[in-house]
């Protein structure tokens, strides 16, 4: 940009009227940063703002500029997203923008018109938004035409990047990314966006893998914090199952309005005649909140405004959802998972409703900010059910962890701005199994050592041992996913044609199927996601442990155990950090009167910290519950949780540990018969001291299956990826050394 030259300036004059359209008065901080990186430097970009700061226009300012004033002989810019409702969006918002520049927008996923494909194929121009999945299919099945699609493209956008790194979705586009590069000689910048990351250089490692490019991350000012936060609690008061399921028909009696327990009640009077977005966990209890609302207008004789949104629904059902939320003058509430968490514009929201807790500060964040638009302080209200605990009910059932876990997230954010880090997964097997195929699909046929230098030059595969890739390939070649030629040059085999054959194979997530429960000759029910063994689920109202999987025929046999689950579902949850269970602990301890509590949660506080001070788990860390019963509170994220219970569970021979029971990663109670709780400490201790070996927590027989090609891993390869990823043996060891000094 010429010195003197403003950023404004710079833009070309319809950029300029969309401007003056908008009312704007002055470019946001975040649009001038992003100019000046993208227009006086070669680097790439991470923007990390607020939720409705223009990111989006951003990105797209100097990008578009560029795009007019030299324009491109292919596509330009790709726009990746995460979901086709959010590239529906943005397409429309970019598309408005456009107007009066000349320059293509195309919108590519499994629900666009062939028709509007083929004009971008006949003449590659302008801006492409794609899905990750779309752009894998272009990879595999026009090979020969990606330089003359790519050719001369310059610019990668990447939306909601907090949502892509570390997954196998987000390491997908990475490799597409680089694959595309080698084909055109050279690395297009990229651009990030995102409001809610915690670690911003980790985040900007994760964007430039493979691109051989710095990334700037701007900085900005943090405004005030303004929320109307409130969380209120209550005890379940009428647990009968059918209470959500509508009448046949009309002429039925309504229930009456006893039917509903407080929670409910509480909850629909909070979106009662506001436009608003009420958040759940599951899609099971997104479908039951869903289901009461309408029942509880029926009693009450209000209109159903009531509309549904998540991953299982049609495209048409989600449409109607996101088109009557824009609508200014119509009143809708809209229940919804992580669906509706991103960043798709639903115009002036004026709450959101959280039920339990998100389990993340990123979640919680993304939600609260789709309420507060155009102006107003982002505004929710979190509400907690329960069953009222009974006078015998064991210790860790007394404490509300999802209660604890809501102030613990709010907090962490309040004091410190903590947002988790991004996670890194080091063996992604599933995916280089995914890889590995579509390369070999678009390329034809490769050696085996140009197969591995190809698909291991991958960023994500970076930290995979070539000896373990060898592994993998020869389990290929046994099972007919690869075949080798008479040249010894290795093909497609006749197993990974059947996959490259259906669509589902674009995608590196799992598809939905149902699994059928069985416990000795019962069948239980169906679930969407199986569970590795050991690992425990609710289904018709009780809780099992799964004993045998038998993934062919699509059979999970479990045991019936004690206990009580949280409403969830496997495939559905994610994982607590660990900063979130320590803050949790500090909850209960500190004497603090959180301003945003309703009358019934800080009562409900306050009995849980009087319970918590009076039965010492706060002082010790493994306390007795009486007879043989103890119960170990680590105040631990996931990974390291897992890894402790691991280790308790490695010692039950030498204690005589027995029932071992769980939940979530809050607390794990056993009963010991062979030895004190200072000897079983010790030899933890002990563990912790030479260092954890996760891989000997991972049992021979185990195959712990979680991705969607793990089935096809061969065995070893997968407990070596649970040991590494799925377990922490630093922290969990360094938290068992701190709970050794409470018996110095």
């Amino acid at each position: 940009m010429p010195q003197g030259t403003s950023v404004f300036d710079r833009f070309p004059e319809f950029i300029r009227e969309f401007i003056y359209s908008r009312g704007w008065e002055s470019l946001r901080a975040v649009q001038v940063a992003a100019a000046e990186t993208l227009f006086n430097t070669d680097h790439n970009l991470l923007l990390c703002s607020s939720t409705a700061s223009g990111k989006t226009e951003a990105a797209f300012f100097p990008i578009l500029t560029e795009l007019w004033e030299n324009p491109p002989q292919s596509v330009g810019a790709l726009y990746i997203a995460p979901l086709k409702s959010l590239i529906n969006d943005q397409f429309y918002r970019i598309e408005e923008l456009l107007e009066q520049s000349g320059i293509p927008v195309t919108h590519w996923h499994g629900d666009v018109a062939g028709s509007h494909k083929k004009k971008l194929l006949e003449r590659p121009r302008g801006i492409l938004q794609i899905t990750p999945e779309s752009l894998e299919a272009m990879l595999i099945n026009r090979n020969n035409d990606l330089v003359r699609l790519f050719g001369d493209l310059r610019y990668v956008v990447l939306d909601e990047i907090h949502t892509l790194t570390g997954s196998d979705r987000g390491n997908q586009i990475l490799c597409q990314l680089s694959r595309i590069g080698r084909l055109i000689g050279r690395q297009p910048r990229r651009v990030g966006l995102s409001a809610t990351i915690g670690d911003p250089p980790q985040a900007a490692a994760w964007l430039s893998a493979g691109s051989g490019r710095e990334t700037d991350i701007p900085r900005f000012e943090e405004g005030r914090l303004r929320w109307r936060l409130g969380m209120e609690h209550f005890y379940v008061q009428n647990t009968r199952e059918d209470q959500a399921k509508e009448p046949k028909e009309q002429t039925e009696p309504a229930p009456p309005a006893a039917t509903f327990d407080a929670g409910y009640s509480f909850m629909y009077d909070c979106v009662h005649d506001k436009k608003s977005l009420v958040f759940s966990n599951s899609r099971e209890e997104t479908e039951y909140v869903c289901a009461t609302f309408r029942q509880i207008a029926r009693v009450r004789g209000d209109p159903d405004v009531f509309l549904i949104h998540h991953g299982n629904l049609s495209a048409s059902i989600r449409e109607e959802a996101e088109l009557k939320m824009k609508e200014e003058d119509t009143l809708a509430v809209t229940c919804a998972t992580v669906t509706m968490e991103l960043g798709i514009d639903i115009g002036r929201l004026e709450r959101v409703l959280q039920n339990q807790s998100p389990n993340s500060v990123m979640s919680f964040l993304q939600r609260m900010g789709r309420s507060g638009r155009r102006g107003q302080p982002p505004e929710m209200m979190m509400v907690f059910r329960e069953e009222d605990p009974l006078p015998n009910t064991p210790l860790p059932h007394l404490i509300p962890w999802e209660l604890l876990k809501a102030i613990a997230i709010v907090q962490l954010y309040r004091e410190e701005r903590f947002i988790e880090p991004p996670t890194w997964r080091r063996l992604p097997f599933s995916l280089l199994f995914h890889q590995t195929l579509s390369v070999l699909a678009a390329s034809g046929e490769l050696t085996a050592r140009r197969l591995a230098e190809r698909v291991l030059a991958l960023p994500p595969f970076g930290g995979v041992p070539r000896e373990d890739y060898k592994v993998l390939l020869l389990s290929m070649l046994n099972n007919d996913f690869l075949e080798m030629t008479e040249e010894k040059t290795l093909i497609v085999g006749l197993a990974g044609e059947r996959l490259l054959r259906s669509f589902k194979f674009y995608a590196v997530f799992k598809d939905s199927e149902d699994y059928t429960v069985r416990c000795g000759s019962d069948e239980i029910g169906t679930i969407t996601t199986p569970p590795p063994v050991g690992d425990r689920f609710a289904l018709a109202g009780r809780v099992w442990e799964v004993e045998e999987l038998d993934i062919q025929r699509k059979l999970i046999y479990v045991k019936s155990v004690e206990g009580k689950m949280e409403v969830s579902w496997p495939g559905d949850f994610g994982e607590v950090h660990t900063r979130i269970a320590e803050r949790m602990k500090q909850v209960l301890s500190e004497d603090t009167v959180y301003p945003y509590l309703k009358p019934n949660a800080q009562k409900r506080l306050e009995v849980a910290r009087h319970v918590a001070r009076n039965t010492g788990m706060l002082e010790h860390s493994l306390v007795h519950l009486g007879g043989y019963s103890w119960c170990l509170f680590p105040w631990l994220g996931t990974r390291s949780f897992r890894t402790v219970r691991r280790l308790i569970q490695a010692q039950a021979k030498r204690f005589g540990i027995t029932g071992v029971e769980y939940e979530g990663c809050y607390f794990i109670s056993f009963k010991m018969s062979g030895g004190s709780d200072a000897d079983l400490i010790s030899a933890l201790a002990e563990q912790a001291q030479e260092g954890i070996d996760t891989g000997a927590l991972v049992g021979s027989a185990e195959i712990p299956v979680f991705e969607k090609y793990d089935d096809d891993i061969p065995a070893d390869l997968l407990r070596h990826a649970y040991a590494v990823d799925k377990l922490n043996g630093t922290e969990a060891g360094k938290r068992i050394l701190e709970i050794s000094d409470e018996y110095s």
